[in-house]
């Protein structure tokens, strides 16, 4: 007996329970397809139905629920299709043949419990010569964006060709419906009109159309694989981060990773290529242990995160200069990564400012709404006057990672947390930021917790324990709409007395240096005093 794939060792074993299918093999076949050898084609465990919405479900407890059988000629014992079969592979309800053999015709038969008790289909597998194709079409369709295309559904100029055929679309297991709300697609039997076309346009489309021969009826089924594409890019990649030359802290005998975030423009063959150098040189005598991964952009192209990693940081890093090189077909771009030595505390930001994000229909009418509060007052004051470093998610933490991660790490690397409370955010999703603040304090005591009333709020009974009583013990500045927003008031002073001891901007405006320089000079005139 000829096997269904001869390099398939699952197929081609006769059916352990073959005794309880033995009535199947003398139900009469409701379905015949014809499919051309070498192509792409798809079997589902499904009667066709005019009024179906689709022909096969992708579910995999469809795909549980099907069991499949066959055999080449009656007489032969059936045999079963697994889930170890590798062509055809069981997905959903159906088979998936790619590419589908002449060694794939014969008798197949289906059974999904309560619904397709026994169905019993005949596949005819030809190639293009005996089907006598004088044009048969294509199954791979590379279509440009914005522009006016068409589908037409291969094989329709094979066996006995039809003048019209009544073609049957389906997308991705889905029929086609020609809708008015989209009226410029359109349909002329075995051809899709798309003008202008859609990214959305793309994918695995099915048509079936009947076909006669010798008073027996055929459903001819071909496969069109559509890729909807865009215009090749005209640059070369695009580094987001980091951006030309940047420092970055490190600190000796511990890990690191170097980062970078570059974005290609699209390419329908694709030669993109990322890579971390050191000094400009190819890592030939050092493993430098890289990973790369990529996130589809649509037609806008991709973004791709390279990222090499030092198991720990040492003097030959401190002196080294990291280049992310980056290209594609139209040139490449660098952008250099320099490590310094980590001083200090090890803490990147001053504080890191949580507020309730809110949308301009939610906020209320006060004179400053919190988000202007966090994002423009505090900076202006806390950095541009006093020079404190801030931590706002928006602005200093790069986009891609998970929220989460992203507030724990931000503050984990500040000495201090701002909260800024309102009934937006005691009730709302960022009251997550101030629990973190609170879990990341009680394991690090060089974080401080700072809480700012922006608004009067009522503590809602759902708070988590340990919020409500940082909420009650944790120091608390009012912020006064009316009269606060001058930087000579009180509430500023507050600000910068819980603030951390700033070692080159303090006592004012006033440098230490210039602050010891006045104490030298008093107390040299006071000394003059004395002598006199």
């Amino acid at each position: 007996m000829v096997p269904l794939s001869d390099s398939d060792p699952t197929m081609g074993l006769p059916h352990p329970d073959w005794s309880e299918q033995q009535g199947c093999s003398h139900v009469k076949p409701q379905i015949r397809y014809r499919a051309i050898s070498n192509e792409e084609f798809v079997l589902p465990c499904a009667l066709p139905d005019k009024d179906a919405t689709h022909i096969f479900n992708q579910s995999l407890l469809k795909q549980h629920q099907a069991k499949w059988f066959w055999h080449q000629k009656d007489k032969e014992p059936l045999q079963a299709i697994t889930e170890n079969s590798f062509n055809p592979i069981l997905k959903g309800n159906a088979l998936w043949f790619n590419p589908i053999r002449a060694s794939a015709s014969g008798i197949y038969i289906c059974m999904i419990r309560e619904k397709n008790p026994c169905l019993k289909m005949i596949l005819e597998v030809q190639t293009k010569s005996e089907a006598n194709c004088t044009d048969y079409g294509t199954n791979t369709l590379h279509l440009l964006a914005g522009t006016g295309n068409s589908i037409v559904c291969p094989g329709t100029k094979c066996y006995n060709p039809l003048k019209n055929p009544d073609v049957k679309w389906y997308k991705n297991g889905r029929k086609v419906i020609f809708q008015k709300l989209r009226s410029r697609l359109k349909y002329n039997h075995n051809e899709i009109f798309m003008i202008p076309t859609y990214d959305k346009d793309a994918g695995m489309y099915v048509c079936d159309y009947t076909l006669v021969d010798n008073s027996t009826e055929w459903t001819v089924r071909t496969m069109v694989k559509v890729e909807v594409i865009a215009k090749n890019t005209i640059h070369p990649p695009n580094f987001l981060y980091p951006n030309a030359v940047m420092i970055l802290e490190a600190e000796l005998g511990q890990p690191l990773e170097l980062k970078c975030v570059v974005q290609f423009g699209f390419e329908r063959d694709s030669l993109q290529n990322v890579t971390w150098k050191r000094d400009n040189k190819e890592n030939t005598n050092e493993k430098l242990e890289q990973e790369t991964s990529i996130h589809l952009n649509g037609l806008k192209g991709t973004i791709l995160h390279h990222i090499a990693k030092l198991k720990e940081v040492t003097e030959r890093d401190l002196r080294s200069n990291f280049t992310c090189f980056a290209q594609n077909a139209v040139g490449n771009s660098t952008a250099v990564i320099r490590l310094k030595r980590k001083q200090g505390d090890g803490k990147e930001f001053d504080a890191f400012v949580s507020y309730a994000k809110l949308d301009c229909s939610e906020s209320e009418s006060t004179l400053i709404s919190e988000e202007e509060f966090a994002l423009e007052l505090l900076p202006d004051i806390l950095e541009n006057k006093y020079g404190y470093k801030l931590c706002l998610l928006e602005r200093d933490i790069l986009p891609g990672g998970a929220y989460t991660d992203d507030v724990v790490t931000a503050i984990r690397q500040s000495r201090r947390a701002i909260i800024i409370l309102s009934p937006a955010y005691v009730s709302g999703p960022s009251i997550f930021e101030l629990q973190a603040a609170v879990n990341c304090a009680l394991e690090d005591r060089k974080i401080k917790l700072l809480l700012v009333k922006f608004q009067a709020f009522q503590e809602p009974e759902t708070l988590p324990p340990v919020v409500k009583k940082a909420l009650r013990i944790l120091p608390v500045i009012t912020w006064k709409s009316s009269i606060s927003a001058s930087p000579e008031k009180k509430f500023w002073k507050y600000m910068r007395y819980h603030m951390p001891v700033k070692t080159t901007k303090m006592f004012g405006n006033y440098s230490l240096k210039g602050f010891f320089q006045r104490c030298l000079a008093w107390f040299i005139n006071s000394r003059k005093l004395i002598d006199r």
